[in-house]
């Protein structure tokens, strides 16, 4: 087999059943895992999925640039919001994560709603600014532009000193195997360091998180206390989840 006709193999199999193990496919194609592992490099190399141990696994279209991220699934990020945004009751305190999902949370919270919000993100601090009981601490740090949050020793030492009743997380990937996770190790140890300091942590995923994995693992799945999704309720991934025992709250 040539090595586009690999290539064409290798993405037909990622899309079909969400993940390529190596020595499988090394072995269905009867060529070595080498082989089989320089292909996957290749296709990480153009982005398009992302390796693991053993294999690879669908790369999260979460880590395009904070303008393109808006444009992806505005829709999923709405109804996942909406859901989030009813957990939030008068008089909590909430930390909320940035990021465009977080984003259409702030736009989805009441207007008048009492509460304290908790950020890292100049982003979500800004979109609060007309909701007039709405008590905002900003938390500083180094910037990430990727995210638009502010991330680093500093950000997170200011995290260490914040308590709340919930957190909102956003992430890249959420997968069975692969977990929680995000592109960049410096966001995945401030989403950490922010889930700490909350009573219970909601991840905030759409659907086309769902069976993807980034760089990075967030939190391990005993650390949430649930899953916002406008994924189909029967899609093999969220089943899989359920199984686990992740306890899922459906945005459809």
């Amino acid at each position: 087999m040539l090595a586009a006709e690999r290539r064409d193999h290798l993405l037909g199999l990622l899309a079909r059943e969400g993940k390529i193990v190596a020595k499988d496919v090394a072995a269905e194609l009867r060529i070595s895992e080498d082989s089989v592992r320089r292909d996957l490099r290749d296709l990480a190399a153009e982005g398009l999925c992302q390796r693991v141990y053993g294999g690879a696994l669908p790369v999260s279209p979460a880590v395009a640039d904070y303008s393109a991220r808006q444009a992806v699934a505005p829709d999923g990020k709405r109804k996942v919001a909406a859901v989030a945004a009813g957990l939030v009751r008068p008089g909590n305190a909430l930390i909320l994560d940035g990021g465009t999902t977080a984003l259409a949370v702030a736009h989805a919270l009441p207007q008048d709603l009492a509460c304290t919000v908790i950020t890292h993100s100049p982003t979500i601090a800004a979109a609060l600014l007309d909701h007039a009981q709405a008590e905002l601490f900003l938390l500083g740090g180094r910037i990430f532009k990727h995210s638009a949050v502010a991330c680093g020793a500093a950000a997170v030492e200011a995290a260490q000193n914040v308590t709340a009743d919930l957190c909102l997380l956003g992430v890249t990937g959420v997968h069975p195997e692969a977990g929680l996770t995000t592109a960049d190790s410096e966001e995945a140890a401030m989403k950490r360091a922010l889930a700490a300091r909350a009573a219970d942590t909601y991840v905030l995923a759409s659907s086309e998180k769902i069976g993807t994995a980034s760089r990075f693992r967030v939190l391990p799945w005993e650390k949430v206390s649930a899953l916002i999704t406008d994924a189909d309720p029967q899609d093999a991934v969220v089943e899989q989840l359920k199984a686990l025992g992740v306890e899922i709250l459906a945005a459809g």
